[in-house]
């Protein structure tokens, strides 16, 4: 199946899956209106919606989309239920659409119940892993976010990142900020600002492969980490974690 993103709301992406008979799935249709015009002029039948979690920017052109088709599936973890939802998703579930395995994920830590879906070679993670950064954990589950993280980070490298937000360059800042010497880092933001800048493209999806190279909150194991955040050598990698995602939280 072929991917398509379409940008919404500040900076939002709702992913579409299609394939060469013109049927697609949706992922995580914060808007309705810009999905339904590109539905329109691609000739694209939904057959299936599916949510991460529930926030309005992720669930609000549900309703819309229902209306317009009203036999598509909607999946989501219970959280989502009264975005009309008629597939609840649990964890290790196996779904089957367009001929394509789905597998669910459980990602909590950005909200209690947030799920991922994951169809070779696409991860669609929500707000749990952004493109060198994570989500924001809220209810002080960081245990659960690191765990989340672990899940996604464990994939194949070459697997393409599909999150949410375009919050690339801002993360990178942050990145750079603690390890201003790290090359890769350097050399990806570089590359990024290029694109957003002069060509107006995205920087997503990314891969695995790359977010290992530039995601700190991927490599909270690594000493130089540790010291550029003025923390002691024996703390654990989850410790790292919260301490990098709460400096993260008020990092501006």
């Amino acid at each position: 199946m072929m991917l398509k993103k379409i940008p919404i709301l500040v900076d939002n992406y709702v992913w579409i899956l299609y394939n060469l008979q013109n049927f697609c799935i949706i992922i995580d249709p914060g808007l309705s209106e810009p999905i339904i015009k590109e539905l329109e002029k691609k000739k694209w039948q939904p057959v299936a919606i599916l949510l991460t979690h529930d926030h309005i920017d992720h669930t609000g052109g549900v309703k819309k989309i229902i209306e317009y088709f009203p036999k598509i599936d909607v999946f989501g973890p219970n959280e989502t239920k009264r975005h009309g939802v008629n597939k609840i998703v649990n964890k290790g579930d196996k779904i089957f659409i367009l001929n394509k395995i789905f597998h669910v994920f459980f990602t909590p830590g950005h909200t209690l119940g947030h799920v991922s879906y994951y169809s070779n070679p696409y991860i669609f993670c929500g707000d749990t892993l952004f493109s060198g950064g994570c989500g924001r954990v809220y209810e002080d589950k960081h245990l659960e976010m690191y765990n989340s993280i672990k899940i996604i980070a464990s994939l194949p490298n070459n697997t393409i990142l599909c999150c949410s937000h375009e919050y690339t360059l801002s993360n990178l800042k942050f990145a750079m900020f603690f390890l201003p010497n790290d090359e890769s880092i350097n050399l990806y933001f570089k590359k990024i600002k290029k694109r957003l800048n002069n060509f107006g493209k995205s920087s997503l999806p990314s891969f695995i492969m790359f977010e290992k190279k530039i995601n700190l909150f991927l490599r909270t194991d690594e000493k130089c980490i540790k010291k550029y955040l003025g923390l002691k050598n024996n703390l654990n990698s989850f410790e790292v974690f919260v301490k990098l995602r709460l400096k993260k939280d008020f990092w501006s």
